[in-house]
């Protein structure tokens, strides 16, 4: 199940230099000129979680395969985005592939790289691009309103629940709102998401800081951290350039590099765990003397689907899942010690998978 985050900015605040580290390869030019990422670039990062690693190590597993998110790299988007202006209608398409923004903030003062207002103000780059999301959806919802009329006069089910769900939506944008604001009932999460609205999309905003303010941060990512707050969002303090230095590092050197700058961890890894967080998922683990690898579900799947993750034929033919708290699984040294000591359990297809449950599948083929 892969889960894709993409990376959006106005031009020159540091993506694709982010997207970069991120991936540790140099795929994304990196200029200070604006539009210097044309096509959104794909890269997969692994989720980091020492818990892998224990259990790896306990179970005296050959390979370690950790479970991965997605980064996009997509073009800068300027004001009159919604327009077409810039590269906006490929900003907006490409977003509308993504299931969560990572929206990058200038929060760095520096005269030698232009910034396309010519002033550095977070909050007020914020605004720019949601400001467009939000006329892309308006003017995306408007036109689906006219092409349902005739569906909705018929008595068409799904036509009616969509109509009423757009006009939902449509009420909070007028009113200055995003559509992720929207309360959304259970029966209507799936028809929901299918409307594909920007504005629906969860946010997590990355302050993009100077080397020297990365541990603490600055005003401007203070002032993020605030906006973040009332909008029930997200934020998270990074330097670009510290992770672009550590992505040329081993995993030595970058440590004695993260301890001198008094980090206690990567930015990276907060990045990717805020973005795990934001997008409510988490992680069970399949461990044997072959491989220890991590699996990604979203919080609240139950064991068929969280099987399906593996393959299809799991989920089809899923009888049981045995099951073993990761707690466990360290405390008693591995499956067999949880099976002397009763923690290893036998789950059906109602059970909702806890994070970090070791997992071994029963299916009928």
């Amino acid at each position: 199940m892969g889960f894709k985050t993409g990376i959006v900015g106005l031009p020159n605040v540091g993506k694709s230099t982010l997207f970069n580290a991120l991936t540790r390869t140099a795929a994304a030019q990196a200029a200070n000129f604006p539009f210097c990422t044309i096509e959104p670039n794909v890269g997969e990062v692994a989720v980091p979680d020492p818990r892998l690693d224990k259990l790896a190590g306990i179970a005296g597993s050959k390979a370690i395969i950790p479970t991965r998110m997605t980064f996009v790299d997509i073009a800068g988007l300027v004001k009159g985005a919604s327009k077409g202006e810039g590269l906006g209608n490929q900003f907006l398409a490409n977003i509308r592939e993504c299931d969560a923004i990572a929206h990058v903030l200038r929060c760095f003062e520096d005269g030698d790289v232009t910034h396309v207002e010519g002033r550095v103000d977070p909050v007020a780059d914020a605004e720019v691009i949601e400001t467009e999301l939000m006329l892309a959806d308006l003017e995306s919802i408007e036109k689906r309103l006219q092409n349902i009329v005739r569906k909705v006069r018929g008595g068409d089910k799904e036509a009616v629940q969509q109509e009423r769900l757009l006009k939902v939506a449509l009420a909070a944008l007028e009113a200055g709102r995003p559509a992720r604001t929207v309360e959304v009932a259970e029966d209507d999460r799936k028809a929901w998401d299918m409307l594909q609205l920007l504005t629906a999309k969860p946010v997590l905003y990355v302050c993009n800081v100077s080397e020297d303010e990365a541990s603490e941060g600055n005003e401007h990512s203070a002032a993020v951290a605030k906006m973040a707050e009332e909008q029930g969002a997200a934020s998270v303090v990074i330097s670009a350039k510290i992770e672009e230095e550590i992505s040329q590092l081993d995993a030595d050197e970058a440590e004695m590099f993260l301890s001198e700058l008094g980090l206690e961890e990567a930015g990276l890894d907060r990045l990717i765990k805020a973005g795990y967080k934001l997008l409510e998922l988490q992680t069970y683990f399949t461990v044997g003397p072959k491989e220890a690898r991590a699996w990604t579900i979203p919080t609240g799947t139950t064991g068929p689907k969280a099987a399906g993750v593996i393959h299809g034929d799991f989920e089809r033919g899923f009888i049981r899942a045995e099951t073993i708290a990761y707690d466990d699984f360290i405390a008693c040294g591995g499956e067999q010690g949880a099976k002397d000591a009763g923690k290893m359990r036998a789950e059906g297809k109602a059970y909702v998978v806890q994070d970090g449950d070791v997992m071994h599948f029963l299916f009928n083929a």
